[in-house]
C-alpha cells in the first residue's frame, strides 16, 4: 500500500465555508517521512486546512490526494481512509469516565475484531511509546495536562495510521509540557515510519522539530521552506506573525472569528 510519492498532496485548492472563501490557491506537498508545521495566526485558516486533510471539507476548486489517491466522497471509502489518519484533537477529547487504557482501546475496539487480550497488549504498548504506561488505569482527571495530551496521542496512534495530523496540540501546556509532547511528536514520527503534520500558532515550540514548515495568512500560503529559512526571513507579513507584532500586514482586527476559528 506504500507509494514513492507525496503523502499529501493539495494543487490550486480552494476552500469555502458558508460561501465565503477561506483559503484560495493552496499547493501543499507533504514528502513521507517529514514533520511539516503549519502555521499561523488565529483566524487564518489553519482548522479548515485540516478539514480538507481529513475529508470533512470538500474544496470548492482544486484537488487533494493522500496515499496518491484522489480524496474519496463516497462514506465508505472515506470512512476506510480516516483509518490511515491519526488525528490527534484540540482539548485531548479523552472520555472522563473511561481510564487511560479505555481511552486508547476505543479505536482498536470500533474498527478491528482483536482478541481482548491482543488489544490490551497494544494497549499498553502505546502507552508505553508515550511514556506513560504506569498511568494505564488512571482517569484524565487524575493526569496532568501534559500526561492527558499523551494519552491522545497514544490513542490517535492506536490503529498505526501512517499519517499523523496534530491541531493546535500545545493548547494550554506550559513550556515543559510542550517541549516533551513536540520531543515525542518528532520522535515517534522517526521510530515509527510515520508522516506528521503539525497545526499550530506555538512556532517557537514547534520549528525545532519540524523539517517544513508553511505560514497561512490573509488566506493563502505565504511561506514554504526549511525552519531555518523561516527564521531567517524578512518578508514583513511573516515577519509580524513570527515576532507576535501587533501592527504589520496581518489585519489582526479584521478576522472574522465568528466564521472562522482556525
Amino acid at each position: 500500500m506504500t507509494h514513492p510519492g507525496p503523502i499529501v498532496e493539495l494543487s490550486g485548492v480552494r476552500l469555502a465555508r458558508g460561501g465565503r472563501t477561506v483559503l484560495d490557491g493552496i499547493d501543499l506537498s507533504v514528502p513521507r517521512g517529514q514533520v511539516v508545521a503549519v502555521l499561523g495566526p488565529s483566524g487564518s485558516g489553519k482548522s479548515t486546512l485540516l478539514a480538507a486533510l481529513t475529508g470533512e471539507l470538500e474544496p470548492a476548486a482544486g484537488s487533494v490526494r493522500l496515499f496518491g489517491q484522489p480524496m474519496p466522497t463516497r462514506a465508505r471509502e472515506l470512512l476506510e481512509l480516516r483509518k490511515r489518519i491519526g488525528v490527534m484533537l484540540q482539548g485531548n477529547g479523552l472520555l472522563t469516565d473511561l481510564t487511560a487504557a479505555e481511552n486508547v482501546a476505543l479505536p482498536l475496539r470500533a474498527h478491528t475484531r482483536l482478541p481482548v487480550e491482543l488489544i490490551e497488549r497494544l494497549v499498553r504498548l502505546k502507552l508505553h511509546a508515550v511514556g506513560l504506561r504506569a498511568a494505564a488505569d488512571a482517569f484524565p482527571r487524575e493526569l496532568s495536562g501534559g500526561m492527558a495530551r499523551r494519552v491522545a496521542l497514544a490513542r490517535a496512534l492506536a490503529l498505526d495510521p501512517p499519517l499523523m495530523i496534530y491541531d493546535e496540540p500545545l493548547t494550554g501546556l506550559d513550556p515543559i509540557a510542550s517541549g516533551v509532547v513536540m520531543e515525542l511528536v518528532r520522535r515517534l514520527n522517526d521510530t515509527l515510519g510515520l508522516t506528521s503534520i503539525v497545526v499550530t500558532h506555538h512556532v517557537h515550540e514547534t520549528l525545532p522539530v519540524a523539517d517544513h514548515a508553511i505560514v497561512i495568512a490573509n488566506g493563502s500560503i505565504v511561506f514554504s521552506g526549511t525552519p531555518a529559512e523561516l527564521q531567517a526571513t524578512a518578508d514583513p507579513l511573516v515577519r509580524q506573525f513570527l515576532d507576535g507584532e501587533p501592527d504589520g500586514p496581518i489585519p489582526f482586527d479584521a478576522v472574522a472569528r465568528n466564521a472562522e476559528a482556525a
